[in-house]
Parts: structure tokens; C-alpha cells; sequence
């Protein structure tokens, strides 16, 4: 019994198309040539864009120039993202570092897929294209040159890799890129981080790479965007804070979650379609979050979920203080000496939620401060139990919370309806600094 065509079709090349360029070569020649969709050749994403690329009536041999960029707009594209490029301005060096010993090039991009950062290989010989894309405020987006994984990161928001020749363009073929999504508090897109090089494949998990720096770089600038707010940082394991598998969200003074990070959004089931209150988030009042700043120390929290994480907060003021340097006030013990504050860091104190851990000779040792309304009377209450501490010595109070003078005195400026109420509602000590 003959086989239908299209199985005899598949017989006939399955044994001849088994390496990625050559199962590429195939997609190609069935998509461009025969007008039938290559599904399971090419991943999904790039089908998509060659789509697009067609829609927008490009030609797969048309050329592709990069065009030429004036001083005054390459300054205005890195006027633009400055909080973004502080962002990455570490993870971008340590990055670059760790392909210091390959032909990778490094490139970040705005929103629009516009590079605002590119890594600079005088010595690399036989890279023409990704030397002339390599150049700030040249526009990489889908819509200037085609398929590639930082446009399709651009155009989807989701990570992507693009190899030889699933480029759009047969002039960008020596081409091997993975890209990944840079998120901002509002969750748009803020940047894409990528990877390039020419003329050969990766050597290395290039998407894996790309992601836990693009990672990085977005929990970097979720907290730069966070002034004024409560950060929490948790995960279900301690090991996982302070790196990029941390969850973060950031806290308003009235009591909601403003936003969560990718792995803040997994481990607590939110979808963040509204602004929720942190009770239905995280199972604890806004008070017990704010003692998790107050503590200093890593505490355990029993999630409506019913999952447990070690979770840690920091509150940072609108103005820029950042109060997570402050001396100890109320009864809490003041801060450990250095050798010693690894171990301050990891004990622990049973959480009113419903602790999964607790550490008894903490808990005698801790006294529970006063949960104020708002972050506002927090930071408020904050500086004026400080300075009373200090004798009503401005300098000295300022170098205890870690905070410039001019900050202190600002703030104690304030006019009476922008000063906390936490001022108001308590009784001054005699000696104590009028503020």
C-alpha cells in the first residue's frame, strides 16, 4: 500500500536533517519556499516573528544596515534608562568578566530595543555585524532588523533564544543570540539583556547564563524603584536570600503589596491583577512586617498557602534614607559586632502567623517594639527616638541611622500635617529634643 506524500515526505528527510542547522536549513526551505508552517523544526517564538517579519512585508534577502547614530541621541537613550544602567552597572561588569575568555558580546537594551549597553572587543577579529550593532543607541527591535532574540524579548517579554539561521534575514545568519526580559515594578518591560556572537554557536547554557544576570539586574531595579516602600525579601529556603532566587515585593505605607517579583508571584500564588493587602498576600498585619525591619533578623512566616518561608524587610524612606542602618530603639538590642553578625542574621524569632521555626533564647532577649500605622510614622518615630538617644545631638543622630545631616534636618522640618503621627500620639521624655 503506497504511503501518503507527506509521509513519504517525512521518511525521506528525517534521516538527513538531524543537527539544529540542519532541521533549521529544513524550516526555511518548508516556510520561505513551500509556504508550509515548520512546526517542531523552530521553536514557537520564532515562527511567530517570521510571521510578523513577513506581515510587515520584509524579504528574507533584503540587507541590513545598522544605522549610524548621532552623539546627542546615543546621550539621550542613556539619559533615558539611567536608573536601569545603575541597575546593571555591577552585574553588567561581573557579567562581561565571566565571557571575558569567549567572543561574546554583552548588549542591554531600553524598552524599545535600543542599546543603551554593549561590551567593547577591540582584539575580536571576523566580527563585522555585531561591530557594528555593538554601538549604544542603535535600535535592535524586531521591527529594524528582523528576528533575533533580544527583538522577539522586545516584542513578547519572554526569553528567547535565535541561532544561525532562524534570523529572519539570510545576512545575519552567522548570528547566535539568547536574550532575556528586565521587568520594572509595574511589570513592563524596562530592558532586555542579551548575548551575541558571530560566526559560531555558544559553547555554554547561553540562555541560562543571560537569565540569571537579566534576573539580577531586575531585582537590582525593583528596589531602586522602591523608595518610600517596605522591601521583603523571602524564599522557603534561607540560603536562596540575597541571591537571584530570592522573592521580593515591595510594600505601601497604607498596607499593600505594590508588586512582586517572578519568584515573590510563584511562591505565593499572586497574580497581582489588582493591588491586594498584605494580609491576603502574606497572612500578617502591615505592623508585624514593619517588626521584620525593626528585628534586623531572619524570621519564618506561614503563608495563607500554607507554605513557609524565612523572610526579612527593609524599609527605605521616600527622600532616599535608608533607615535599615539605624541604632537600636525601644528595647531592641544594638546591633552585634561584626564577627558576629552572621550569626545575628540567622537566628530566629517565632512570627505571629504561625512560625514553622522558633529560637527561644532570641525571643528572651528580643523586646517586641511598638507597630506603628504607616511606614511614614515608622521612619518618623525612628529618627525622633534617635535623637532623643543621642541627646538631642543632630550629627550624632545622623551617623546612627546612617543618613546625611542635611536628610535629618529636612525631615524634622517637615510642616505638622507631614510629620508622622506617631509624634503626636506619645508623651516626650524629659530631655528629649523638640521636633
Amino acid at each position: 500500500m503506497p504511503q501518503p506524500a507527506s509521509t513519504r515526505s517525512h521518511a525521506t528527510h528525517q534521516p538527513f536533517f538531524q543537527t539544529p542547522d540542519q532541521r533549521t536549513a529544513l524550516a526555511r526551505q518548508r516556510f520561505f519556499e513551500e509556504g508550509v508552517r515548520p512546526s517542531g523544526l523552530v521553536s514557537e517564538s520564532v515562527l511567530q516573528s517570521w510571521l510578523r517579519c513577513c506581515t510587515a512585508h520584509l524579504q528574507p534577502t533584503d540587507s541590513v544596515s545598522f544605522e549610524a547614530v548621532s552623539r546627542s541621541r546615543a546621550h539621550a537613550s542613556l539619559n533615558r534608562n539611567r536608573q536601569l544602567l545603575q541597575a546593571g552597572n555591577t552585574e553588567l561588569g561581573h557579567m562581561e568578566a565571566a565571557l571575558g575568555g569567549t567572543d561574546c558580546r554583552v548588549l542591554l537594551t531600553d524598552a524599545q530595543g535600543v542599546i543603551i549597553h554593549a561590551t567593547d572587543l577591540p582584539q575580536a577579529n571576523g566580527q563585522p555585524l555585531l561591530r557594528a550593532a555593538s554601538r549604544v543607541g542603535v535600535n535592535i527591535a524586531e521591527s529594524h532588523i528582523g528576528t533575533s532574540a533580544p527583538g522577539i524579548v522586545v516584542r513578547t517579554g519572554e526569553a528567547c533564544s535565535v541561532a544561525g539561521g532562524e534570523h529572519f534575514h539570510q545576512c545575519l545568519q552567522g548570528l547566535y543570540c539568547a536574550a532575556a526580559p528586565i521587568h520594572d515594578i509595574h511589570g513592563q518591560l524596562a530592558g532586555v539583556l542579551d548575548v551575541s556572537v558571530e560566526g559560531g554557536s555558544f559553547s555554554f547554557d547561553a540562555a541560562a547564563v543571560v537569565s540569571t544576570y537579566a534576573t539580577t539586574i531586575e531585582n537590582r531595579l525593583l528596589q531602586l524603584q522602591s523608595t518610600g516602600q517596605l522591601l521583603l525579601h523571602f524564599q522557603a529556603s534561607p540560603t536562596f536570600l540575597d541571591t537571584p532566587l530570592e522573592a521580593l515585593a515591595g510594600i505601601s505605607p497604607n498596607g499593600r503589596v505594590l508588586w512582586l517579583n517572578g519568584a515573590g508571584r510563584r511562591l505565593t500564588g499572586c497574580h497581582m491583577e489588582h493591588q491586594p493587602t498584605v494580609n491576603s498576600v502574606f497572612g500578617t498585619s502591615i505592623g508585624h512586617l514593619m517588626d521584620l525591619h525593626r528585628q534586623k533578623r531572619i524570621q519564618t512566616l506561614r503563608l495563607p498557602n500554607g507554605l513557609g518561608v524565612w523572610i526579612k524587610g527593609r524599609l527605605s524612606g521616600g527622600d532616599g534614607a535608608d533607615f535599615n542602618h539605624a541604632v537600636a530603639v525601644e528595647g531592641m538590642p544594638a546591633a552585634p559586632p561584626d564577627g558576629h553578625r552572621g550569626q545575628a542574621k540567622t537566628a530566629l524569632i517565632a512570627a505571629p502567623s504561625g512560625p514553622i521555626a522558633d529560637d527561644p533564647a532570641a525571643d528572651a532577649h528580643v523586646t517586641s517594639p511598638v507597630a506603628h500605622a504607616t511606614l511614614v510614622d515608622h521612619s518618623q518615630r525612628l529618627i525622633e527616638v534617635t535623637l532623643a538617644e543621642c541627646g538631642g545631638n543632630i550629627a550624632k543622630a545622623a551617623r546612627a541611622l546612617g543618613v546625611s545631616r542635611g536628610m535629618l534636618y529636612r525631615r524634622l522640618h517637615k510642616p505638622a500635617t507631614q510629620v508622622a503621627s506617631a509624634s503626636n500620639t506619645r508623651e516626650r521624655q524629659p530631655g528629649e529634643a523638640s521636633v
